[in-house]
């Protein structure tokens, strides 16, 4: 079948645009390799797990019997969803991945498309931001929720949650920002300093952001949760290295040649996660010009995972301007979220 000019035309710009997220994609995971691969241990941040694949790999996680976060969680979003929307009139969640776990914080804020509380936000219907560096998961999220939704406006953006610029969409003091899932254990403690600060200059006065956090509990309980019967997060952590070879030229590095393992750091109050080598192996990346050897039984630290108490974060976001904090748990006391304000 013979092609339009403006189909042809089209076709060469979604190639341009391709070509250059793929140049943009493997800068960032070049300069996360210097800034980690080459440490003692070598590190790569969670974020090279999400590429579509690992996208629905994690979305199987939270599925899973051990996998209590996820639960845990929605049962703070349900009994407390009315009180976390409160008068928002933008719902921005980062991470958003299928925006599953937003819904039902969704369904209150769309109630406000018709009767009385439409009227008190405006003529202007509310909107829901979702922020995911997936471009194919946030394309396909955010038609679902424009199908589910209709009275609700939706403004996905592509990003990754750490290095957002900003501005945010949305009126300013009328905004709920939602970090969910207990992704902030990810972080280390600078890092996370570096997070609620780069959030609190996204924000505004009035503005409120909502945070879900995961507990310290029986380290037997929390290793499961990460090394799940199935091997379903064995596959996610392997993922990683997929990720790598389809961003950058390596050579040596073979998935076959790695497995899985989940371990509790007490000291630090957090799981970790590896790809430990099973036999040696020398991984070169050509555009770098740099080589790593890992001898068997070596492994690349891919994610932490640390657990809190119940006020610690809330005493941390209060250095950073924020206020007023709430802190709830589920019944069981497995998991829990805070929702703070801009001051």
């Amino acid at each position: 079948m013979t092609r339009t000019r403006e189909e042809a035309t089209g076709q060469a710009a979604a190639e341009v645009a391709e070509q250059a997220a793929g140049r943009e994609a493997a800068a960032a995971l070049e300069a996360d390799l210097l800034a980690g691969f080459f440490d003692d241990p070598p590190t790569v941040p969670p974020r090279w797990f999400y590429d579509e694949k690992g996208s629905r790999l994690f979305d199987q996680i939270t599925r899973l019997d051990e996998y209590y976060p996820t639960r845990a969680e929605a049962e703070i979003l349900r009994t407390r969803a009315r009180e976390i929307v409160a008068d928002a009139h933008t719902l921005v969640e980062l991470g958003a991945g299928t925006c599953e776990k937003a819904r039902v914080l969704l369904d209150v804020l769309a109630s406000r498309t018709g009767g009385a509380e439409s009227s008190s936000a405006g003529t202007t219907a509310p909107l829901f931001v979702p922020v995911d560096i997936s471009t194919e998961m946030l394309a396909e999220s955010a038609r679902a929720v424009n199908d589910e939704y209709p009275g609700l406006r939706v403004e996905p953006v592509e990003g990754d949650l750490t290095a957002l610029d900003g501005p945010l969409p949305g009126e300013p003091g009328r905004r709920l920002l939602l970090f969910l899932g207990g992704t902030v254990g990810n972080f280390t403690e600078t890092q996370r300093a570096h997070f609620f600060a780069m959030i609190r200059r996204l924000l505004a006065p009035g503005d409120r952001f909502a945070l879900g956090f995961d507990l310290i509990k029986n380290p037997d309980r929390l290793v499961a949760a990460y090394d799940d019967a199935r091997g379903i997060t064995a596959e996610f952590n392997l993922n990683m290295l997929d990720v790598i070879t389809a961003t950058l030229t390596t050579e040596g590095l073979d998935r076959r040649d790695f497995r899985h393992q989940s371990v509790w750091n007490a000291p630090e109050s957090r799981i970790e996660m590896w790809l430990r080598a099973v036999r040696d192996v020398r991984i070169s990346f050509p555009t770098l010009g740099l080589t790593r050897t890992l001898q068997a039984g070596q492994g690349i630290r891919t994610e932490i995972a640390r657990k809190f108490q119940p006020d610690v974060l809330a005493t941390e976001l209060a250095g950073h301007g924020f206020t007023r904090p709430t802190v709830w748990t589920d019944a069981a006391e497995d998991f829990g979220m805070v929702l703070v304000v801009v001051t």
